[in-house]
């Protein structure tokens, strides 16, 4: 292994322990309204995937 890449990886190591050492675990309340946000998000992005879907169908087929 080359110096550079020993450099890198070090540095991801660091970095790491930093991201996990000011991350905290989100309580019941945060928990769930993030949970109710992303599920709303994929609904709305499916829904539109499928409007958009049912209209270039219907425009190919006639």
């Amino acid at each position: 292994m080359d110096l550079n890449m020993a450099k890198k990886l070090r540095l991801f190591y660091s970095d790491s322990k930093h991201v996990l050492s000011v991350s905290y675990k989100p309580d019941v309340s945060t928990f769930s309204r993030t949970l109710k946000v992303v599920l709303l998000g994929t609904i709305v992005l499916g829904l539109l995937a499928f409007i958009i879907f049912e209209i270039v169908g219907l425009i190919t087929t006639t």
